[in-house]
C-alpha cells in the first residue's frame, strides 16, 4: 500500500535513497525548507507500508497575468518503485491544484538526456515549449515542457518558441 501525503521537514532525514539517483537534483536544506514554508500544499511524498520513502514532489506557483502557473521543481521516484504511477499522481495533483489557483499552465525543466522522463511527460500531455542551452550547471541542455490548464482557453502558453534560449533568458 502506498500513502501519498504532504512532504514534511522530517522527510528530509529519510529521502536519501531517492536522492541517490543520478538524474535527481539534490538541493541544500534551506532550499527544501523554503518550499515547505511557501508552498506546503504543493510538496508531497509517497511512502510505502513499511515507511520507506518511495518518491517525492516539490512544486510552486509563480508568475503574473497570463504567466501565472504551477511549476514542477522536483519529481523523483526511487528506482525500486518506478512504473507504479507515483510520478503521474504527483503531476496530476499539481495540475489540479494549479487549475484551482487559476493558473494558465504547468511547466517543468527536464534534461535532454532523460528520455524516459520526457516520454512520460509527453504521455501526460506535456509538450516541449523551448530548448534551453546549458540549463544544468552549464553542462547539459534542458527542455521547458508545458501543459495548458483550463484558464488558457486558446492554449497560448504552450505555443513552442521557434529558437533555443539561454538560462539568463528564462523568466
Amino acid at each position: 500500500m502506498t500513502t501519498i501525503r504532504r512532504f514534511s521537514t522530517e522527510d528530509l532525514f529519510r529521502f536519501n535513497n531517492v536522492n541517490l539517483d543520478e538524474l535527481t537534483e539534490t538541493y541544500n536544506i534551506p532550499f527544501y525548507l523554503q518550499y515547505l514554508g511557501r508552498w506546503p500544499e504543493l510538496c508531497m511524498t509517497a511512502e510505502s507500508a513499511n515507511g520507506d520513502t518511495m518518491g517525492y514532489f516539490l512544486g510552486k506557483s509563480e508568475g503574473q497575468g497570463e504567466n501565472w502557473h504551477g511549476h514542477v521543481t522536483a519529481v523523483t521516484v526511487d528506482p525500486a518503485y518506478r512504473r507504479l504511477g507515483i510520478a503521474q499522481h504527483f503531476m496530476s495533483d499539481l495540475e489540479q491544484k494549479s487549475d484551482k489557483m487559476e493558473g494558465y499552465f504547468v511547466d517543468l525543466f527536464v534534461r535532454l538526456s532523460n528520455t524516459v522522463a520526457i516520454n512520460m511527460y509527453k504521455k501526460l500531455g506535456y509538450s516541449i515549449y523551448r530548448h534551453i542551452y546549458g540549463y544544468y550547471s552549464g553542462e547539459e541542455d534542458a527542455y521547458d515542457m508545458r501543459k495548458a490548464l483550463t484558464k488558457d482557453v486558446d492554449k497560448k502558453s504552450i505555443v513552442p518558441l521557434p529558437h533555443p534560449v539561454y538560462p539568463d533568458e528564462v523568466d
